[in-house]
This record gives C-alpha cells, sequence and structure tokens, in this order.
C-alpha cells in the first residue's frame, strides 16, 4: 500500500565495429521517436541562465585532462559534468543500428535484458586533440567507446560474459586503464593503449573473499585515489587494490595490483537484525579526508579511515556506523564540511525504516547521533518497494533527491525543509545531474526533464521534455554542449543543441 508523502520533513537535533552510415542524423532522427515538448505555462525567462554555484570543491578528480571519469565525477560524487547545457536539444547520433540486448542468466532462470541500466552513467574524456570520447557499458554484454561527436566507435567494444552493469570508471592520474564490473562475476583493469581493449588483471567475486554473501556481481564504479582503487562488490565486501601502475619499455602502461584488503560491508549485528544474507554493496565508495564512506543493502552506511592504506599500509579502521533500516543502494554524497547525504529505499518495511525516513543528512562528527533530519519517502514505485534508487545531488544551498515513486525534491541542505517539488513519471530510479543552474532527470515513462533551477528561492522552470521509446534508468552525462544518456530500450544517445546541428555542413 502506498503512504502519503510527508509534507515535512522530520527533524531530530542534534543528530547518502563500425556503425552503418545509418548514423546520420536525418536517417536517426527518423528512427527514434522523439518528442521535444515545451510546457506553454513554464515558458524559459530567456537570456543566459545565471550560474548558480555548485558546492565549494566539486571539481572533477581528474586533474591533468578534461572529462567525466567515474559516476559523479570525483571521489566525494559531486561532480555532475560541464556546461553549457542544451536549451533546445535534438538527438545529434544514436547508436548502434540495432538494439543491444543479450540474455542474461541467474540460475536456471534466464531474462532478455536491452539498453543500459542503473547507474549506467557514461564516462566522458577529453583527448589531446580536443577528441571526446564517450565510454558506456551495456547490457549486450560489451563495454562501448565512442566518438563523442558523431557516435562511432573510436576502438572495439570490450566484451564479458554477462551484462556490463552499473558505471565504470577511467583513470583520474591519466594511465590509459579502465576499471570494469560485469554481471559475469569479474571486476576488470582494462589497458586502452593497445590496438583493442586488453584485460590486465581481474578479481572474481566468487572466490576472492572468504565468506562471499548473495551474489558476484558488480554494480559500482571504482574510485582510484593515487594509486589506490576502492571498489565494492554485491557478494557483500569492500576491496582494497593498490594497483602499482607503470609503463614498460615500450611505453605501455602495466599494473601489478595488490589486493590490500577486503572489508566486510557487513557485521555480525547487522546479520542479527536483518535475519538475512542480503548486505550486497551496490553503490560506488565515496572518499573526503582520509575516510572511505559505503553504504549496502543491508541499510548499514559506514564509514573506514584509509589513512594508513594511503600513506602505504595496509591497516583501516571503522569510525563511523549507521543504520538506515534499509536497502541502500544510493551512493552516499559528501559536502564541503563533511556531511553525508543518504537515499534508502522502503522494501522491508520495518520499523527503522520508519523511523528514520528514507532521505537523510548524516554528520559523522557525532557519530553516536549523527541524523541531522530526514524525509519520509515510503510511497510504492518500484518492484514493490518505495523509497530512493537515486544518489542525490547538491546545488548551491540546495540537495535534490528523486524517489521511485517519481518525487523530484529540492531540499535546503541546512534545516531539510522542501522547497519545491514535482512529479514525473514512475519509477524513477535514475540519479539527477545538476549543471550550469539546469536539473536534469530521466524517469521510466521514457521523458527525459529540463529546469532552470538557477535562482534557488524560486519555483523551477520547466526548459523542456524529451520523450523516448522506454525507461531512462541510467544517469545522463553531460559535457560541453552534449548530453550522453542511454535507454532500456537499446540504444546510446548524443544529444546537442538543434541550432548546433543546423549549422552543421
Amino acid at each position: 500500500m502506498a503512504h502519503a508523502p510527508s509534507a515535512s520533513p522530520t527533524r531530530r537535533f542534534p543528530i547518502l565495429p563500425v556503425v552503418s552510415g545509418a548514423l546520420v542524423i536525418g536517417v536517426a532522427l527518423l528512427v527514434v521517436t522523439l518528442i521535444l515538448s515545451r510546457v506553454e505555462d513554464e515558458q524559459h525567462r530567456g537570456g543566459p541562465l545565471r550560474n548558480a554555484s555548485p558546492p565549494p570543491g566539486a571539481a572533477p578528480i581528474n586533474t591533468t585532462f578534461e572529462g567525466l571519469t567515474t559516476f559523479r565525477g570525483n571521489a566525494t560524487r559531486t561532480y555532475y559534468g560541464e556546461g553549457p547545457v542544451p536549451l533546445d536539444p535534438m538527438i545529434g547520433w544514436r547508436v548502434p543500428s540495432e538494439r543491444m540486448c543479450s540474455v542474461s542468466y541467474v540460475g536456471i532462470e534466464r531474462s532478455k535484458w536491452c539498453g543500459t541500466g542503473w547507474t549506467g552513467q557514461p564516462n566522458v574524456l577529453v583527448g589531446e586533440d580536443g577528441k571526446v570520447e564517450v565510454r558506456e557499458g551495456a547490457y549486450d554484454g560489451m563495454y562501448h567507446f565512442l566518438d563523442g561527436m558523431t557516435g562511432l566507435p573510436i576502438r572495439s567494444p570490450l566484451p564479458t560474459r554477462d551484462l556490463a552493469k552499473g558505471s565504470a570508471t577511467s583513470d583520474p592520474d591519466g594511465f590509459p586503464l579502465y576499471y570494469a564490473g560485469s554481471r559475469d562475476g569479474r571486476f576488470r583493469i582494462v589497458a586502452m593503449d593497445r590496438r583493442e581493449p586488453l584485460v590486465l588483471w581481474s578479481v572474481q567475486g566468487a572466490t576472492s573473499v572468504e565468506r562471499p554473501l548473495r551474489n558476484d556481481d558488480w554494480d559500482g564504479a571504482a574510485l582510484v585515489v593515487d594509486d589506490v582503487l576502492f571498489e565494492g562488490g554485491e557478494n557483500g565486501w569492500l576491496y582494497v587494490i593498490r594497483l602499482h601502475r607503470t609503463y614498460d619499455e615500450l611505453h605501455l602502461v602495466r599494473v601489478a595490483p595488490e589486493i590490500v584488503a577486503t572489508v566486510p560491508g557487513f557485521d555480525d549485528q547487522l546479520l542479527t537484525v536483518l535475519g538475512d544474507e542480503e548486505v550486497s554493496i551496490e553503490n560506488s565508495v565515496a572518499f573526503r579526508d582520509g575516510i572511505l564512506y559505503l553504504a549496502n543493502s543491508g541499510g548499514l552506511v559506514q564509514g573506514w579511515d584509509v589513512s594508513d592504506v594511503m600513506a602505504g599500509g595496509s591497516h583501516l579502521e571503522r569510525v563511523f556506523r549507521f543504520w538506515t533500516g534499509d536497502d541502500t543502494d544510493a551512493t552516499v554524497v559528501i559536502d564541503d564540511a563533511g556531511d553525508l547525504y543518504v537515499a534508502s529505499e522502503y522494501q522491508r518495511f520495518d520499523d527503522r525504516s520508519r523511523e528514520v525516513g528514507q532521505l537523510m543528512k548524516l554528520d559523522p562528527s557525532h557519530p553516536n547521533d549523527p541524523l541531522v533530519w530526514s524525509i519520509d519517502a515510503r510511497e510504492i514505485g518500484f518492484e514493490g518497494a518505495g523509497g530512493s534508487w537515486s544518489t542525490p545531488a547538491l546545488y548551491g544551498g540546495l540537495v535534490f533527491f528523486t524517489t521511485a515513486a517519481g518525487r523530484v525534491l529540492a531540499v535546503d541542505r541546512a534545516n531539510g525543509d522542501i522547497r519545491w517539488e514535482r512529479q514525473v513519471g514512475a519509477p524513477t530510479i535514475g540519479s539527477p545531474v545538476v549543471v550550469d543552474g539546469v536539473l536534469i532527470q530521466g524517469d521510466c515513462a521514457g521523458d527525459l526533464w529540463a529546469w532552470d533551477v538557477s535562482e534557488p528561492d524560486s519555483d523551477p522552470v520547466l526548459l523542456w521534455k524529451l520523450h523516448f521509446n522506454d525507461c531512462i534508468e541510467s544517469t545522463p552525462a553531460v559535457w560541453r554542449g552534449w548530453i550522453y544518456l542511454g535507454t532500456r530500450q537499446g540504444y546510446l544517445y548524443g544529444l546537442t543543441e538543434r541550432k548546433t546541428v543546423e549549422a552543421s555542413p
């Protein structure tokens, strides 16, 4: 039974290869059904958008080259790309010519999967020659590497033996390396400086820890800080891997990965209170000031001090523990003060979930009573559950949450007041993206929405809405006049400003 939304937050003081010529724009526009909707009662005010400030420190993790190299762009998961955002967008390209689909097995059950899914945010890399490469995994079991201007393949796809899930990561320090998981149980480190992508090393989720729980999938985007890679698996464990990146005499990239530690994302206390072993790590770990934060499907949010690892050692110490009461797949987001924004699901329907809510702010400097404020979001929206699968987005003094039931909320970061709320198509499990004062959100009704949120004290103005033929489950990537995304219909898209395309020869 759906629950009515809370009118106001609960506060507790003081207290998450080559494709065919059918890529030509004219043909692509014939094959895809896309409607550009402008809402008459919410016309854009005209003129350039004011550039409302992102949170301080929201710079990309990559500093020696340009691009969006991991899910939400940096270690605190607060960088969303670079504008301008198209204000009159159209399809610049759509690939491939046939849908990206494959059959996946769970036990003896088989099912067909198409397109791209949660979280599915593309990487966008700018080369020394200025060429833009878009990297994206899909449910055809492949990772694809495309020209950002045309959608044509830059290199051969990387095949896996099952769905290419979640979001992958490109090396933030300029090494030609790609870090990608799959439903086939393997997390891979891939060299990108050969004729074709080459797997240099992999780890199997089912056999690499002493007590794997749930399954061996890999959903989260790895985080690379200095020479250390952090990644959580659906087996319930956090992996800490020293990469030992270097080049050989031919100047080809090499790695000699050393698993420094595997840390359970669960504890006996959690397993006892849950009564089950549904404790997979499906989010992308976040990091700030030596502390690594992650959550799991049992609702356990943890902070681990990895300072010794970053100094060359192998010791980790847990410094923060909070239980949301329910599955927490969304990535923990960290603001400039070190506070955490957490979105949790509502599918166990337990007392703890009703007590702490589903959308919350935590202050880890008060580990015994960290809940600053929370908002209930128990209305059912996805697979018989409520709450949120999507990662919150910070922008100025606001945090944007979306829920499975299709609520889009702008919340005051300081006090948890809901500034405004909009309804989109449910389920809504992709994450919001905010660039240059424009909030972009996809939904499973097939709509991609864009609002002007550059004036935080005003109601948002709907700039445009694009309709696709299937669920937009993946998170879009914004880069310099383009929006890159995939849908469950089976295609990848590059959207760009209409006048840019029309002016092309």
